[in-house]
C-alpha cells in the first residue's frame, strides 16, 4: 500500500506545532505545544507524546507513514539529523536530533532547518508553486531563510545556506544572540520591533502603548497599534522593514530571483512590513533584477512550517 501521509514537526523557539500531512499537502491533523525549554531531551519525549496523540486522533498507524519530517532552527546538518546551536533554543548543542525523534518515535525521520522547509512548502504548494528560483524568508522570533535554486534546496557546502538572519546589516551594531554583532535578526526580527518601541516609550515618545508593561509589548501589539495608526509602532515597524529591505535588496542583486515570500509571525503585518521592503529593494538593487522579483506574503500562513517538513520528507523518503 502507497504511504500517503507523513509526520511533520515545526520547531519555534517558543512554539511548535506538530501535525499529518498528506501527500498533496493538506494538513490532516494538527496539535500545537509550547516548545520545552528544558533542553533537547524534554522536547523529544513532549514530542513523542504528542505523536502518539495524532496517531490515535487520526486512526493511522506508524507503518502508514512514509516518515517524520522536523523543521528546526539552525544551524543544522540536513544529512546527520545533528542541530549545531540554535540561538533561540537554550541547552541545544550538536544534538543528534533526527536520531533522538526516531528513537522516541519508532519512525524514519529527516531534519531540515526550519525556513528551508518552509521554502520548499512554499515551492510546493504554496506561493511559489511554480516558481523555480525563489527566496523564502521567515521573520518572527528570528530571522531565517531558504533558497530555491531551480527547484531545488539549496545548501551551500556545509549544509548551512540560507541563513539570512545572520547577514550582517550594521557592523558595529548591537550583539545578536549568536554573538556576532549588526545581524539582520538582532535589528528586525519580532523582539527587535518590541524593543525598539519600548525603547522610544522609555525616551517619552507619546503612543497608544504607554499604557502596557514592557512584557506586554510584543511584535504583535506594535503591529496592532500601528494598524490604528500610532505614529511611534509605524516608525518602528518601518525601521525593522528597512532593514529587511537592505538584506533583501542584496540577495536580489546577488541571486536574481523570481521572487521572495515572507512568512513567520510578524509577516502578518502584511503591507506594513512589505511596502517598506519593495521601496528598498528598488532603491538599492540593481533595476533589471529589481523589477524581476516579485516579493509576496507567504501563501500557507501558519501551516507553512509543518507542510514545508512533510515536503522534504516527499522528497528525501523515495531518493
Amino acid at each position: 500500500m502507497a504511504k500517503n501521509a507523513v509526520i511533520s514537526i515545526d520547531i519555534g523557539g517558543t512554539k511548535t506545532l506538530a501535525a499529518v500531512v498528506n501527500a498533496q499537502g493538506r494538513v490532516i491533523a494538527r496539535r500545537r505545544m509550547e516548545t520545552p525549554q528544558e533542553g533537547p531531551q524534554r522536547f523529544v519525549e513532549t514530542v513523542g507524546r504528542e505523536v502518539a496523540a495524532l496517531l490515535a486522533e487520526t486512526g493511522l498507524r506508524r507503518e502508514d507513514l512514509l516518515g517524520l519530517g522536523a523543521g528546526a532552527p539552525g544551524p543544522l546538518d540536513p544529512e546527520t539529523g545533528v542541530v549545531f546551536e540554535p540561538p533561540n533554543l537554550e541547552g541545544w548543542r550538536d544534538v543528534p536530533l533526527a536520531e533522538m525523534l526516531q528513537e522516541v518515535t519508532r519512525i524514519r525521520t529527516f531534519i531540515e532547518n526550519d525556513a528551508n522547509a518552509a521554502a520548499v512548502g512554499e515551492a510546493w504548494v504554496g506561493a511559489g508553486a511554480g516558481v523555480s528560483d525563489l527566496i523564502y524568508i521567515t521573520v518572527s522570533t528570528g530571522i531565517g531563510g531558504g533558497l530555491i535554486f531551480g527547484g531545488e534546496l539549496y545548501h551551500g557546502v556545509s549544509g548551512t545556506a540560507g541563513e539570512i538572519g545572520h547577514m550582517t546589516i550594521e557592523p558595529e551594531g548591537p550583539v545578536c544572540g549568536c554573538g556576532r554583532k549588526g545581524h539582520l535578526e538582532i535589528l528586525a526580527s519580532g523582539p527587535a520591533i518590541a524593543r525598539m518601541a519600548s525603547e522610544a516609550l522609555r525616551a517619552g515618545r507619546p503612543s497608544s502603548l504607554s499604557g502596557l508593561s514592557e512584557e506586554a509589548i510584543t511584535a504583535e501589539t506594535v503591529a496592532e497599534a500601528a494598524a490604528a495608526g500610532d505614529v511611534l509602532a509605524i516608525e518602528a515597524y518601518t525601521r525593522a522593514a528597512g532593514y529587511i529591505g537592505v538584506a533583501a535588496a542584496s540577495l536580489v542583486n546577488v541571486l536574481n530571483p523570481q521572487m521572495i515570500v515572507f512568512g513567520g509571525g510578524v509577516s502578518k503585518a502584511g503591507e506594513l512590513l512589505l511596502a517598506p521592503v519593495r521601496q528598498a529593494v528598488r532603491e538599492r538593487a540593481f533595476e533589471r533584477p529589481a523589477e524581476a522579483v516579485r516579493i509576496v506574503p507567504s501563501a500557507l500562513g501558519d501551516d507553512v512550517g509543518v507542510v514545508g517538513a512533510a515536503a522534504v520528507v516527499f522528497r528525501r523518503a523515495v531518493d
